[in-house]
């Protein structure tokens, strides 16, 4: 066995009883002596995820269970697992969701062929019984690239719209630029300034045509299924993707791109805000107003164009004026 891993793959995991043998078993189908498996337990409160982990792991090679003293949300987790991981390259899976067998020995081998700083993939969305496959915005396949020229356009959907960590895999190198961790205690959108980061301040990365991520929607104890305040944490998550934007060499350009994303986000949850509590939803409409009107007029014109009547009609009815923005 070697003495540093290839690959280390980080499991964060709360309430997730009922999926977590699948998707243990998927890792036991992908295992090799040189990968490890760092589950995180986040104290979980409504089953036994932690005592099922304990069990089902015992099956898995190179694989240890850590559990939080406190629930710390995903971004926390991912971090306490990137801690204490020991691999060339990290990737990351979600505690109820799976892969297909053999997948991260392609994923790896691609990494390694082309020596880049991260791997980007497609996935296979699974919602009850149907499945959808997701492609990956860029359409430059198995080609080295600059992370920067896969931001824009503006107008388009581009790989900073497809911001999901476990679809990928990153050398450790990342870490050691700071671009790996993710903003303690995000618990919504805590993927929106790490990928940012990424295509600011990585060197290259590759777009694989890998389709082994199997990400389960609808689930009950998702966050994306709650209504309550931690969904809000999106406003946090992209005032963060503009603060560290400011001092970025293509900062004018750059930030209508992430006033585009804020917009469409926060036109999403305000169409959907029907599933929040009331307070949370006063909570929503008041700083989704705050966050608009932060946004000069002529910026927010430039960053909603093309986004629809309805969305851009809401948007300007909670702002306030936008009276001559195109839908």
């Amino acid at each position: 066995m070697a003495n540093t891993p290839t690959l280390s793959v980080v499991v964060p995991c709360y309430n997730i009883e009922a999926y977590v043998s699948e998707t243990v078993t998927s890792l036991v189908n992908n295992a090799r002596d040189d990968f490890e498996f760092v589950f995180v337990e986040d104290r979980s409160t409504k089953d036994r995820t932690y005592e099922a982990l304990l069990a089902l792991t015992e099956r898995l090679p190179r694989s240890r269970v850590i559990r939080h003293e406190h629930n710390g949300g995903l971004a926390t987790a991912r971090n306490t697992g990137i801690d204490a991981s020991e691999g060339r390259y990290l990737t990351f899976l979600d505690g109820d969701d799976w892969l297909a067998p053999g997948y991260l020995a392609r994923l790896v081998d691609v990494a390694q062929r082309f020596d880049v700083d991260f791997v980007r993939t497609d996935h296979v969305q699974v919602t009850g019984v149907e499945r959808a496959v997701h492609r990956a915005p860029e359409g430059r396949r198995h080609t080295p690239l600059d992370p920067r020229t896969s931001i824009l356009p503006v107008d388009d959907t581009t790989m900073v719209d497809y911001p999901y960590a476990w679809a990928g895999v990153y050398h450790r190198r990342l870490l050691d630029k700071g671009l790996l961790r993710f903003h303690d205690g995000l618990r919504t959108a805590e993927d929106r300034p790490w990928i940012w980061g990424l295509h600011r301040r990585a060197e290259s990365y590759v777009v694989a045509s890998l389709r082994g991520v199997f990400y389960r929607r609808g689930v009950a104890s998702s966050l994306t299924q709650i209504g309550d305040v931690r969904q809000l944490d999106f406003f946090r998550s992209f005032d963060l993707v503009l603060a560290e934007l400011a001092d970025d060499p293509e900062a004018g350009r750059l930030r209508t791109k992430a006033l585009r994303n804020y917009c469409v986000v926060i036109a999403h949850q305000l169409l959907d805000r029907g599933r929040f509590e009331r307070g949370v939803a006063a909570e929503l409409k008041r700083r989704a107003a705050e966050a608009l009107r932060a946004m000069s007029e002529d910026e927010l014109g430039k960053a909603v164009v093309g986004m629809g009547e309805e969305r851009v009609h809401l948007l300007r009815r909670v702002r306030g004026g936008l009276k001559g923005v195109a839908a």
